[in-house]
């Protein structure tokens, strides 16, 4: 197929100019739409509260009502099958929140003692305020029935994500429901510094899983305007309110002790790190918007480990989240469409510093660290390498974003990352126009420059000098409640470089568009929503050589007993060391819950793959089981396994399952144990490699953790870890083992 190389542009633009037209002629736009809506006045009280769900402080009396009684989801706008109410007072330093959540069979109702931020299998309320009125980022707090929490942070731009704070709450079923109770300090949340009455936006949602998972709120749900937050309820007041001094001080004592065999798998076990080390991560509120904070000497560990992912015959490295609480506060400030900051790449920081808030139409962000690791990854337009060395390094990243009109805004990025005889800078510009309810463009212009030492530069066939490169993306959509086109196109030079960031294809000219068709159906049909879609992508170097060219194609479900399935298939040619191949495929997955305490999910992949390591055609066939399992009130457990096999023309070229077993028993609130087993295991036909090969390679890790944990920062942990590895020569054996202990300890002023 010969696809004229400005189809795709000619195409774009022609959407985007269809879409300017289109606002052009549309009656008068106004994205916030909430003229017509009353305030609801959130009374200012005076009275101590004892927070235990049960509501007989006087306050309570005075406080505003609000109802959630409309289901958003899987109904659209219809009478919720159960009835909600949500109170709201505050003082000077904080703001309280009760739900009645009420339950015509009690008996039904899904709650588990359970973790921080692990509520989603159970009932749960949230509620969501937008502090600033902006319809722009939200601060999250939810509960389950037992008064469990979870935080988290949304933003129109995809951004936000985890984040912890300290607030207090609790829960308790009743005979006609449960109630759940939250005092929230406003040092919690950033907010306008105004003398007088504040408006905030607000929702409050309801998850109430029964046949079907319904979702309730407090205003329905216009699916022809794509700004959630522009149709909330407004709440009013808060005069007086103040974050108070706004100081937190969190001292941390952590102690590891690491051994190790002296020939890896075999020898005797020797000491290969003990170490005490005190830390202290400070937060200060110098402004009500603007917080800045300090860590020295921190615990950067991850507490609980990455979930395995299939290292065989990868053509690109592979992503993994940030877990690190100091990092994920604030994260969203940084997120722009392109990953050009991703804080995972700092492996082993002594010490950071971040800086971030709002004030009016500004946001800031800006962090910096000092890591006494360095990783790096070398991306290109049909593999990455990557590879970590002990070099102290320090990365620091600035960003600045404006809001423009009522739902827009336009920002830069900074990033700076060097050590010795090495250096990655990186500016950006990017933006992101919303023009009408269902019309939005995104974009973003990068530039980099980079030096690496001699012996990077050497090693890993980099550029011996300085060199430069340059990136952009722009991305269009048109978004209704029956349908969506989008077109979108990216284009990163060869030399263009990320190194705060997670970009692992570089020198790539990337054009995709396509669209999707929706319907949505209320409970008591077969599905609650079913959609199809299709789409074309071409990707070309920048010598303008094709690397990829597939019409893709599928659909979604979502139906009964929490049911979800979804099929994906793909027609299309790779290139891959100057030769072409067929790239069809089909894939799929379907989930759905038999019983209440039972969750089941299946995935599939079948169809032609590249044989990276030979660069020759195979038949890729993957198979991805999981269950989740609640045994009772307080005992989790979480089994998944991952096959895959790749045929080539000769025969089998490799075998790889993954195993993953996690058991969680929780004894309170506040109390756990853990443990995580994962198991590897690789078996190749080494007659069918080019290059020397194991036969049989197989790796095993495991993990205990008791953790006492009384809020985000204070808490105590005592784990065990362990590693084990084997091959065609010797059985698994454990080659390494640690025991590590933190103690923290948050101090408010």
């Amino acid at each position: 197929m010969n696809i004229n190389k400005y189809t795709f542009s000619n195409i774009f633009l022609l959407l985007i100019f269809f879409s300017l037209i289109n606002s052009l002629i549309a009656q008068e736009f106004e994205i916030h739409a909430t003229k017509d809506k009353p305030l609801y006045r959130v009374p200012k009280v005076n009275s101590d509260i004892t927070v235990d769900a049960y509501l007989d402080e006087p306050f309570w009396e005075q406080a505003v009502l609000v109802d959630a009684n409309i289901e958003v989801r899987p109904g659209e706008n219809i009478p919720a099958p159960v009835k909600t109410e949500v109170l709201l007072a505050y003082d000077d330093s904080q703001i309280f929140i009760a739900f009645k959540a009420y339950d015509p069979d009690p008996s039904q109702i899904r709650a588990h003692y359970c973790d921080r931020d692990k509520i989603w299998d159970d009932d749960w309320v949230l509620i969501l305020f937008d502090t600033f009125n902006d319809q722009r980022r939200t601060y999250d707090f939810g509960c389950n029935p037992l008064g469990i929490q979870t935080d988290f942070i949304e933003t129109t731009t995809g951004g936000g994500g985890d984040w912890d704070t300290i607030w207090e709450s609790d829960g308790r079923i009743t005979d006609d429901g449960y109630i759940v109770e939250m005092v929230i300090p406003f040092s919690s949340l950033n907010f306008p510094a105004t003398e007088g009455d504040q408006i905030w936006g607000f929702d409050a949602v309801r998850s109430y899983p029964r046949t079907v998972r319904h979702h309730i709120g407090v205003f329905p749900r216009d699916r022809n305007n794509n700004c959630y937050m522009c149709q909330s309820e407004k709440l009013i007041g808060f005069a007086g309110a103040s974050p108070g001094n706004n100081i937190e001080i969190v001292p941390t004592v952590s102690t590891i002790v690491t051994q190790e065999r002296t020939g890896y798998t075999e020898g005797k076990f020797i000491e290969k790190e003990k170490r005490t080390e005190p830390g202290v991560t400070a937060q200060w509120g110098i402004t009500p918007n603007i917080t800045v904070s300090t860590t020295i000497n921190p615990d950067f560990s991850n507490i609980e480990a990455d979930v395995l992912q299939l290292d065989i015959n990868n053509q690109f490295a592979i992503y993994y989240p940030e877990k690190r609480p100091f990092f994920l506060e604030s994260a969203d400030f940084f997120s722009t469409p392109l990953t050009a900051v991703h804080t995972r790449t700092l492996a082993d920081p002594k010490w950071g510093v971040k800086l971030s808030g709002r004030e009016g139409i500004h946001t800031i962000g800006f962090f910096s660290a000092e890591d006494e690791i360095t990783n790096y990854l070398f991306p290109g337009p049909e593999y990455s390498n990557s590879t970590s060395v002990n070099q102290r390094s320090q990365g620091t990243a600035f960003r600045y974003k404006t809001d423009i009109s009522q739902s827009s805004n336009i920002g830069i990025l900074l990033t700076d990352r060097r050590g010795e005889n090495y250096l990655n800078q990186l500016g950006a510009i990017d933006g992101d126009f919303k023009f009408t309810q269902t019309d939005r463009i995104i974009f973003q212009v990068l530039g980099s420059q980079t030096q690496y030492p001699d012996y990077i530069s050497s090693d890993f066939e980099q550029p011996a000098s300085n060199f430069k490169g340059k990136a952009y993306r722009v991305h269009y959509s048109h978004n209704t409640r029956e349908y969506e086109v989008y077109g979108r196109y990216r284009e990163i030079d060869r030399n263009f470089r990320a190194d705060l960031g997670f970009i692992s294809q570089t020198g790539i000219k990337y054009s995709e568009i396509g669209g999707r068709y929706k319907w949505r159906r209320d409970p008591g049909y077969w599905f609650n929503w079913l959609s199809i879609q299709a789409s074309f992508d071409y990707r070309r170097d920048q010598n303008n050589q094709l690397l990829h060219r597939a019409w893709t194609g599928g659909a979604n479900y979502e139906g009964p007993l929490e049911s979800h399935a979804s099929w994906y298939w793909e027609i299309g040619k790779d290139h891959h060391n100057g030769r072409e191949f067929n790239m069809n495929w089909v894939q799929g997955c379907f989930g759905l819950r038999f019983i209440a305490p039972f969750w089941f999910h299946f995935s599939w992949h079948y169809g032609d793959q590249i044989d990276y390591a030979n660069t020759r055609p195979g038949t890729r066939l993957q198979i991805n089981p999981s269950i989740d399992l609640n045994l009772g009130l307080r005992l989790k457990a979480e089994l998944s396994h991952t096959y895959e096999q790749l045929d080539v023309a000769p025969g089998r070229l490799y075998t790889a399952n993954v195993d993953r077993i996690k058991l969680v028993y929780q004894f309170t609130k506040r109390m756990f144990i853990r443990a995580i087993f994962q198991y590897q295991h690789y078996r190749r036909n080494v007659l069918l490699y080019e290059d020397e090969v194991d036969l049989k390679s197989e790796s095993l890790f495991s993990q205990f953790l008791f953790s006492y944990k009384i809020n985000p920062q204070t808490v105590f942990f005592l784990g065990y870890s362990d590693d084990y590895y084997g091959d065609q020569n010797f059985w698994l054996t454990q080659t390494n083992r640690t025991v590590f202990c933190k103690i923290g300890y948050a101090l408010s002023i």
